[in-house]
């Protein structure tokens, strides 16, 4: 009896130490990722009266913002106020600027989050990373609690995935696609397979050229996989949105990284023997300050790691993330050390790119590169709204709008093809250009009521690929982060899940906020398409028929 007293004893105390420790990780609003829309939809719940903890998996909030991404694809400025705009002005107000600024160093947009994380008193917890195993406990439809790989268990009221990957909602069982649909599931017809070209033509596929016996080159494919505007699972290409830096004082160069393999840049020497001279990655194409560049992709061969990784790294775990993430890494890193001193280069390309290297100021603790990798789509919610391309030609107008998206839709590749006139061709990049943006639905972020009632996503919305790839673009995502956000904290004061908030009532703070739900004065137009630089597998120039 002594030993069961005892048992009962110990087994009770283990269960108030995990209550406690519950309690100690208990708040109104649980935000996992702190990226710029986490952090951003935590200033928003915070200005309302919420207690608010950001789980940032790494140990640098901001996402691509404070990660590289430097030269903010903006789309149209007009778009843009609330949360956000405050935030490209307290950009400005860092370089001394009385308006907003939107070409920044990485360090000084880290710091205007850190300041706001302050301000707002938000909890920020740092290296913590959902258990993708049993990290979701659920009561029906609704989010109790979250745990973390270490076992750390945070409770909350309302839940927001802020994540790029949309972990959260997956093990959350919201429903969700990857990929691309063909034009044929919503009736688009910029959607699927789009094979189209960015390299110069007549690139030969074969190891040894014009001997289809000795093999393809690396990372091409014998063909676009399907039809034109089918559907796929193919996902754009990832890669690190580097800074760069031609200062000598603070400047390191980049060597030839361990692992390097030629025959992954087959691709540039032989787009460098049909021609191409320039367009290897972005170097003085608008400086962002202090003589350092956002050296972004530029071209169908450039730093993008076409073809590989980026399909793979939304449904993987952890550590094969890190693989890909490395591959890319190493592949990047090869590709500037190639540019700048491999003798296949000619001197002349060799020595326009040769005085770029990263900014010894810049990413200080990760060996002066961005910790983050640029993953421009993952997964995707499928909600009771989906915004497809309708929404960005005007055809379909939402009836509840939280915000505004401003930027093209504007696709990097999916893979290097065998084309219709037998070369090397890229597929999956496209450019379609409006001139009005266009509203997202509140139902877009939100998922379908019967699984679960106490979500926002901000990042993985409700959308078509073809869609997705405007509202993808960081001032968006902080927009709606602001919106979500809100959201959450007005769901706890009206005591409702998040789909029975009052469209009104949220859009009532929005407002109050200077959030822009709606293009001001604006009207849907009969055609809202300005160009599309897509050429499909005929290789004439594509024109919609809208």
């Amino acid at each position: 009896m002594k030993r069961l007293t005892n048992l009962t004893a110990l087994l009770t105390a283990i269960l108030l130490s995990a209550t406690a420790h519950a309690a100690d990780n208990s708040y109104d609003v649980v935000i996992y990722s702190g990226t710029d829309a986490g952090v951003i939809a935590g200033v928003a719940a915070a200005k309302l009266g919420k207690s608010v903890v950001i789980i940032e998996p790494t140990t640098r909030v901001g996402g691509m913002t404070t990660c590289g991404l430097s030269m903010t694809d903006y789309g149209n400025k007009a778009a843009i106020d609330g949360l956000t705009m405050d935030y490209y002005k307290r950009v400005g107000a860092k370089y001394g600027q009385s308006d907003a600024c939107w070409n920044f160093e990485p360090k000084v947009a880290l710091s205007v989050f850190q300041d706001l994380i302050n301000e707002n008193h938000l909890t920020v917890v740092y290296g913590e990373r959902l258990d993708l195993k049993r990290g979701v406990v659920k009561d029906g439809a609704r989010i109790v609690s979250i745990k973390m790989e270490s076992g750390k268990i945070f409770t909350g009221k309302e839940f927001i995935d802020a994540s790029y990957e949309g972990d959260l909602l997956a093990k959350a069982g919201v429903s969700y696609t990857l990929g691309r649909e063909s034009d044929a599931t919503y009736g688009e017809i910029f959607n699927g397979i789009q094979p189209g070209s960015q390299l110069p033509p007549g690139i030969d596929p074969y190891v040894v050229p014009g001997k289809p016996s000795s093999g393809l080159i690396a990372r091409v494919n014998p063909n676009a996989g399907g039809p034109v505007a089918s559907g796929d699972k193919k996902i754009m290409a990832y890669n690190y949105r580097i800074t760069l830096c031609r200062d000598p004082n603070n400047r390191v160069m980049i060597q030839k990284p361990a692992g390097y393999n030629e025959a992954d840049y087959e691709v540039l020497f032989r787009a460098i023997g049909c021609g191409q001279r320039s367009h290897f990655f972005k170097t003085d194409n608008g400086l962002i300050p202090n003589n350092k560049s956002d050296s972004n992709n530029d071209s169908g061969v450039s730093t993008d790691y076409i073809g590989v990784g980026s399909s793979e790294y939304p449904e993987a775990d952890y550590a094969t993330r890190e693989k890909i993430r490395q591959e890319i890494k190493t592949y990047e890193q090869g590709f500037i050390w190639t540019v700048q001193n491999h003798p296949r280069v000619p001197q002349e390309v060799r020595d326009a790119y040769k005085d770029w290297g990263l900014p010894k100021d810049e990413f200080t603790d990760t060996d002066n590169w961005p910790p983050q990798i640029y993953v421009r789509e993952a997964r995707r919610m499928l909600s009771d709204d989906v915004v497809t391309e309708h929404d960005a030609l005007l055809d379909k107008v939402s009836s509840e709008p939280v915000g505004l998206s401003c930027y093209p839709m504007d696709s990097h590749h999916m893979q290097y093809c065998v084309g219709w006139d037998g070369f090397v061709r890229t597929e999956g990049g496209q450019y379609v250009r409006f001139q009005t943006p266009f509203p997202v639905d509140y139902r877009a972020i939100i998922p379908k009521a019967a699984q679960c009632t106490n979500l926002t996503v901000p990042i993985c919305i409700s959308a078509s690929h073809i869609a997705y790839e405007s509202i993808r673009m960081e001032p968006v995502y902080m927009i709606l982060g602001q919106s979500a956000g809100t959201a959450s904290a007005l769901a706890i004061d009206n005591g409702c899940s998040v789909q029975d908030l009052p469209y009104k009532t949220l859009r009532t703070q929005l407002l109050a906020d200077h959030q822009l739900t709606d293009w001001p004065g604006g009207t849907p137009r009969a055609d809202n398409v300005i160009y599309a630089i897509q050429t499909p597998a005929t290789g004439d120039k594509f024109t919609p028929t809208k």
